[in-house]
């Protein structure tokens, strides 16, 4: 997944480099500790994640993996790529607001 990334990621990664979004820098594929996130905001110490349909699958490893991250200060937001693929403009507007109220662990 890390070298080629689904569609989806694709479509958000092109919406938020280069600090598209509100000004927040965005790094893809990210390593955090015995994980790897999809997108980071580091600034805000938030996680974006974009689950494809496998992810019903893996629920009790996507729980433990975030709890982890949550232990590690980061915040989550976890998106179907169907969600965001339908709507990406309103998952954005959520994404900004999540930003907004963010407040970074020291």
């Amino acid at each position: 997944m890390r070298r080629k990334p689904v569609s989806t990621e694709k479509l958000f990664w092109s919406m938020v480099r280069n600090r598209q979004l509100a000004g927040y820098k965005f790094k893809r594929q990210v390593p955090l500790g015995p994980y790897i996130v999809d997108f980071l905001c580091a600034e805000r110490k938030l996680i974006v994640e974009l689950d494809g349909p496998f992810h019903a699958a893996r629920a009790g490893y996507d729980k433990a993996r975030d709890v982890y991250l949550r232990g590690e200060g980061f915040n989550i937001i976890r998106l179907t790529n169907k969600d965001f693929a339908g709507d990406p403009a309103t998952m954005l507007m959520m994404i900004k607001r999540e930003l907004e109220v963010t407040t970074p662990s020291p």
